[in-house]
Parts: C-alpha cells; structure tokens; sequence
C-alpha cells in the first residue's frame, strides 16, 4: 500500500552539466502533472509524464527541474530595451508629477532593475539531456516511491487498529440485538397490564404485533455483511498494487450497513453503536483518499 503524499529528489553532476529534479505529490482522483523547469524542457515534457507514470498512478504532482551547463564562455548579457524605456518615461513622468523629489533614477539602477537585464541562456541540446533527465528522474520517483510506501504502511496501520475498533462494535451490536425484541415484549406486556389492570386481552395479537416488530428491527442481514466487509477490507490492506479505489468502495458499504442498523435499531444501545461505527468508518474514508 502507498500514500499518494511524498517527496523525492535526485542530482547529476558529470560533464559539467548539472541537473537536480524534485518531485512533490499530494492526494488526487487521477494523475495531476505540474511541470516548473527551464523553457527549453517543455518539449520533454511528455517523456517526463510517461516516466512518472511507470511509477505513479493517481496524485497531484509537481516536478521541478533545474539545469545549469558550464560553458568556456562568458554569458552574454540581454537587455529589453523595449522594458527599459518604459522604466526611463515612467521615472520622467514622476518626476514632472513631483518636481519637488530629486530623481535619482541612474544607469545602475535601471540595470537593477526587474526583468531589464538577464543572462542569455544557452540552447539545451535535447538529445545529449534527454537520457539524463530521464534517468535523474526515474531516481527521483523511486526516492518518491520509497516515502510513499512508508507512509502507506502508516495509513495501513491506523486503518487496520479502526477497522479492529469496528469489529469489537459489532460484536457488542450482535450481541445486543436478539434482545431488543425481547424486551419490547415485556414492555408491551407490562403498558397492556397497566392499562387493562388486569383485564383480558388477546394475547394472539400481542405477539403478532411483537412478532412484527422483531421483523422491523431485524440487523441480521446487515450484520452479516459488516464482518464480510471486515474480511474483505484486511485482505485489500495485503494486496500490492493500486487498492485506494476498491477501499474507497468498500467504506461505502461500510457505511451504508451502519446507516442501515441505525434506521433499523429502534434501541439506544445499538444505535450509539451504529454511531461509533459511523465515527470510525469516517476516519477511515478520510485516511483512504491519500492511498494511492
């Protein structure tokens, strides 16, 4: 079992190319790919997503790629000329707005100033990175993989100690059914008595009616399928592979069997029961939308 929540990071450093790529995900329905890399990677951006997807099936995630090649020459240097003029106006505007505040606008300024100066940036050579990154990326995601599986066997763990919570309810709601209906038949018994103080009544009809009462409030059934989905859901927990899906499906009867018993309780004891199960069951569901 993986969590859909991690962190990987991987480098390479040979041939003056450095590369670092991290790798972030979070709980999604499907696979959700955020890409934050220099431009010239956007063309390797469907090699990236069919490499995560060997490893990744579902998740919101985010990749961040930074690459930097040494080079024997200097970097030039780039202007926006275009953005630079627009900093010289506006500062001249300001300056005839408020002719009583010195400008101090200089050149020194202006080339601190955002976006007006940058380094050229050399042309990546797709074929001779795309190995690379692949390769820096495969790492990332198994560094991503092995938080994953870690964090699963967490979520694991605590869903298996509620599920065990939910078993131990359900024994003490089987336990208490079959005299729900017992005791509705000395109540009945006792109302009639004080009502009719002593007089005849059909007795016939008094147990039709408990009779059918008993009926109403049956949770057999339900019960039944609470330990079946009890079973069923520890054995999803071994299995390897993607099981968010079928857990999120099993908690649904989970909770539908609960909801059922509480309709159906008409005593307080099993229908605080059915809550508690209610309760559990909520923070399982919650804990199984971060399972991949």
């Amino acid at each position: 079992m993986k969590s859909m929540t991690g962190y990987g990071k991987a480098e390479y450093n040979n041939n003056g190319i450095s590369l670092t790529v991290e790798i972030k995900s979070v709980n999604n329905r499907f696979l959700d790919l955020s890409y934050k890399c220099p431009r010239a990677f956007t063309a390797l951006q469907d090699v990236m997503r069919s490499t995560i997807q060997k490893h990744l099936s579902r998740g919101k995630v985010d990749v961040y790629v930074n690459y930097f090649k040494q080079s024997s020459s200097a970097s030039a240097m780039e202007v926006d000329y275009n953005l630079a003029s627009s900093y010289v106006a506006v500062a001249k505007e300001l300056k005839k707005k408020f002719p009583s505040l010195k400008n101090d606008f200089t050149i020194t300024s202006l080339m601190k100033t955002q976006d007006v100066l940058h380094a050229s940036q050399e042309t990546v050579d797709l074929e001779e990175i795309t190995p690379i990154l692949t390769d820096t990326l495969s790492k990332a995601c198994e560094s991503l993989d092995a938080m994953r599986l870690y964090e699963g066997e967490k979520l694991k763990l605590d869903m298996l100690a509620r599920v065990a919570v939910i078993e131990e309810t359900v024994g003490i709601i089987k336990e208490r059914a079959p005299l729900v209906a017992k005791e509705y038949h000395e109540k009945i018994l006792e109302r009639v008595a004080t009502v009719l103080e002593g007089k005849d009544f059909d007795e016939g009809r008094l147990l039709q009616e408990v009779a059918l009462f008993a009926d109403k409030s049956n949770i057999d059934e339900e019960i039944t399928r609470l330990y079946s989905h009890i079973s069923q859901f520890r054995k999803i927990c071994e299995q390897a592979g993607e099981v968010g899906k079928k857990l999120d499906f099993l908690v649904q009867e989970f909770n539908r069997e609960s909801n059922t018993v509480c309709s159906k309780a008409n005593d307080i004891t099993v229908t605080d029961n059915a809550l508690k199960l209610k309760c559990e069951i909520e923070k399982i569901r919650e804990q199984i939308q971060n399972v991949e």
